[in-house]
C-alpha cells in the first residue's frame, strides 16, 4: 500500500460512502422531475395518479413495517390507502430501537423495493456483481483513489449487465416480463405524491430532505455510531485484504442503479402518456396498440428466419415503430391545425358590375 496513512485510515472510507449520497441525490432529482410530469398529465388522468401515489404509500408503509419488524417490536395494525398509510407496532420502543424504525421509513423506500428486483435481477444475469479492485491500483489499494475506483467499477460492471439484460428482455417470458413490470412499479411508486385526503401534505425532494435531516439531528449519536462501525468494517476488510467494506456499499449502488433506471423508464411512459393527449379521438390508442403488435410481429418473422438478435431488433422495431406513429399523429394535428382558416369577419358577396350602372354605356356609380 502505496497510500499514507491519514489517507487510508481517515479519508478511504468515505469514498463509498460519497458515492452512495450522489446516486441518492440524482435519485430525488429524478423523483422530483416525475412528480412535475405527473402534475401535468393528472388533469386527464386522475385514476393513473391516484395509483401512483397508492404504490408510494404502500411501499412507504411496507418499509415501516420491515423496521417493526427487525427491530422485533411486532406489527399491530398495518393500514393502507390511495391517500394514507399507517403501521402501530405492537411494543412501543423508544431510543435506538425506535430510530431504526424510523431509518426504514424515511430512507427505506429508496433501496428496499429496488432489492427485490435485484434479486430477480440475480436470477436473470449470469454476472454482474463483482467487486474486486482494478489490477492497475494494487500498489494504492485501500486508498480513497483505490476505494472510489472500485466502488465505480463495480458500478460500471453492474450497469453493463444490466442494460445488457433490458437489452435482450424475452417480454413473451413471463418472468422478464414480470420483472419489467415491477420496475415499471418500482419507478411510479418510489415516493407518494401526497398524504392525507385533502392533500395538506405534499411530498417533494424539499420535504424528504426535510424529514431525513430532522431524523438525524434528532439522535446525532446513533449516526456517529454508525460512521464508527462503517470505518471499523473497514479496518476488518483491511486487516483480512477483503473487499467487504466497499462491497457493501456497491449493493446500495446497486440498488440506486436499478432506482434511476426505474425513474428513467416511467419518464417515457409518462412523456408518452402526454403526447398522445395531444392527439383527438381514438387515434390516441394506435401508440399503445402498436407496441405489442410491432413485438409481436417481430418475433413470429424471427420464428421463420431465426437471429441471436431477435429479441434486442424485436425491441428496436417496437420503439422506432411507436416512435413514427406517434410522430405522424401529433404531426398531422399539427398540419391540419395550422390549414384551418376561419375569418373574424364574414365576407359578403360583391355586388355585380351590371346592378351598379345606370343604362348601357352608362357610368359606373
Amino acid at each position: 500500500m502505496a497510500g499514507s496513512l491519514v489517507d487510508i485510515l481517515i479519508f478511504a472510507p468515505l469514498a463509498p460512502i460519497l458515492g452512495v449520497l450522489l446516486l441518492w441525490f440524482i435519485q430525488l432529482l429524478f423523483i422530483e422531475s416525475q412528480k412535475l410530469l405527473l402534475a401535468k398529465i393528472r388533469p386527464k388522468h386522475e385514476p393513473l395518479c391516484r395509483f401512483t401515489n397508492f404504490l408510494g404509500i404502500l411501499f412507504q408503509t411496507i418499509c415501516h413495517a420491515l423496521g417493526y419488524t427487525v427491530t422485533r417490536s411486532g406489527i399491530a395494525k398495518f393500514y393502507v390507502s390511495v391517500d394514507y398509510g399507517k403501521v402501530s407496532p405492537k411494543k412501543e420502543r423508544e431510543g435506538v430501537f425506535e430510530w431504526i424504525s424510523n431509518s426504514f421509513l424515511f430512507l427505506g423506500p429508496f433501496f428496499i423495493p429496488a432489492f427485490l428486483l435485484l434479486i430477480c435481477l440475480y436470477l436473470f444475469t449470469s454476472g454482474g456483481f463483482e467487486v474486486a479492485t482494478p489490477p492497475e491500483l494494487t500498489a494504492l489499494q485501500y486508498t480513497f483513489t483505490e476505494q472510489i475506483v472500485t466502488f465505480g467499477r463495480s458500478l460500471h460492471i453492474f450497469t453493463q449487465h444490466f442494460f445488457g439484460f433490458l437489452a435482450t428482455i424475452d417480454l413473451l417470458h413471463p418472468g422478464h416480463l414480470g420483472f419489467l413490470l415491477l420496475l415499471l412499479f418500482l419507478g411510479l411508486g418510489i415516493r407518494p405524491s401526497y398524504i392525507g385526503e385533502k392533500r395538506q401534505e405534499k411530498i417533494d425532494m424539499l420535504y424528504d430532505l426535510k424529514n431525513i435531516w430532522s431524523h438525524i439531528i434528532h439522535r446525532p449519536l446513533y449516526v456517529i455510531l454508525l460512521f464508527l462501525l462503517a470505518y471499523v468494517l473497514f479496518y476488518i476488510s483491511l486487516a483480512l485484504n477483503q473487499q467487504w467494506y466497499v462491497g457493501l456499499f456497491a449493493i446500495f449502488g446497486w440498488l440506486s442503479i436499478i432506482a434511476i433506471v426505474s425513474l428513467v423508464v416511467t419518464h417515457l411512459l409518462l412523456l408518452m402518456i402526454k403526447t398522445t393527449d395531444k392527439i383527438q379521438g381514438h387515434k390516441k390508442l394506435l401508440p399503445y396498440i402498436t407496441l405489442p403488435l410491432a413485438y409481436i410481429l417481430m418475433r413470429t418473422l424471427f420464428l421463420f428466419i431465426p437471429t441471436e438478435w431477435d429479441k434486442s431488433i424485436s425491441l428496436i422495431t417496437m420503439i422506432g415503430c411507436t416512435i413514427i406513429v406517434l410522430f405522424l399523429l401529433v404531426r398531422k394535428k399539427k398540419k391540419k391545425k395550422t390549414n384551418t382558416f376561419k375569418a373574424k369577419i364574414d365576407m359578403k358577396a360583391l355586388p355585380s358590375i351590371e346592378d351598379e350602372t345606370d343604362e348601357p354605356g352608362g357610368a359606373i356609380r
